[in-house]
């Protein structure tokens, strides 16, 4: 499978019901694609469970955009000749990472299982797939660093094949950084994808090892998130959204530079989603004085602008 590079961001993840009938969330995607050049727009609808060891994930409530607003949005993103990727997110109202989504390996009477929790799970990706489906989407990601279930391969390939039966376009998976070479069923995706949320430095040593897991499987791979905070210390732990330090653009700017220097040397690299963009936007003044991923007003924009316009190259 080929496809031309991947210039995409993340907008308004997990947005809850109403967020994306606004008219300011048109109003920031038209300012996404224009002021960074992106070609794509990766939506995320939220799903939710109580605590990582719930097994019920809940996508009916205020807490996640409805369908009509999802399609309507859709629609309007194509108006723009905006691609679109669907990746259905699990979260856990508790606040625990959905990476820790765990359950006995061997059925416990009276304890959770994961039966439970993929019959639940595959309806979740189901509902969306079929939304993706009759939106003509141009790819389909069946979840996000769902890293202590990743081991359950079976699960994960019944997962896949369902998925097929109702969307008919090119299909991933978002594992986390530094799990690449853990997942054992990439040959089941049509596209491999992760978190590339490395340190500065570690780049290098990172994308050799990634290199050897698509070589191994031979299929494309793009990172489905990216990014780094503009806060002093967030370029040694990008992944840590609770860094505790001063603004620092120029940290951020130096990250993404060091970042896209390393992806332009590895033509197997078939783009990059980055994190995030917000529904709504306010002046650059007031965007500079934020410490998040968020890269509008900052100088990271316009890092990222050449290197989406140039086509994957600074």
């Amino acid at each position: 499978m080929d496809f031309e590079y991947i210039r995409g961001i993340t907008f308004a993840p997990f947005a809850e019901r109403g967020v994306l009938s606004r008219e300011t969330a048109k109003e920031s995607l038209r300012a996404m694609k224009e002021r960074t050049g992106a070609d794509t727009v990766l939506l995320a609808p939220g799903g939710v469970q109580k605590t990582a060891q719930s097994v019920e994930i809940r996508y009916d409530t205020e807490r996640t955009m409805s369908d009509r607003e999802l399609m309507e949005f859709i629609s309007y993103a194509k108006s723009l000749e905006l691609k679109v990727f669907i990746k259905p997110t699990v979260n856990c109202l508790n606040g625990t990472w959905r990476a820790h989504i765990n359950f006995f390996d061997e059925d416990v009477p009276c304890e959770p299982k994961w039966s439970e929790w993929f019959a639940s799970y595959t309806q979740f990706q189901i509902h969306y797939a079929q939304i993706a489906e009759r939106m003509h989407c141009e790819m389909f990601i069946a979840g996000c660093e769902m890293v202590m279930a990743e081991h359950r391969e079976q699960e994960w390939r019944k997962l896949i094949a369902d998925i097929r039966k109702v969307y008919h376009g090119p299909v991933s998976y978002n594992t986390d950084k530094y799990q690449e070479h853990n997942v054992k069923w990439w040959d089941c995706v049509d596209v491999i994808s992760s978190s590339g949320y490395y340190p500065a430095d570690d780049w290098e040593n990172q994308l050799n090892r990634i290199e050897k897991v698509v070589e191994k499987y031979r299929k494309p791979f793009f990172f489905a998130e990216t990014g780094c905070m503009s806060t002093v210390g967030s370029s040694l732990r990008p992944n840590d959204w609770e860094v505790e330090g001063d603004i620092s653009l120029s940290e951020q700017e130096e990250w993404y530079k060091k970042a896209f220097h390393a992806m332009e040397k590895r033509p197997w690299i078939r783009g990059a989603v980055l994190w995030s963009w917000n529904p709504s936007l306010g002046s650059e003044e007031e965007a500079k004085r934020h410490r998040y991923y968020e890269i509008y007003g900052k100088p990271a924009e316009e890092v990222v602008r050449r290197f989406f316009e140039r086509g994957g190259r600074l």
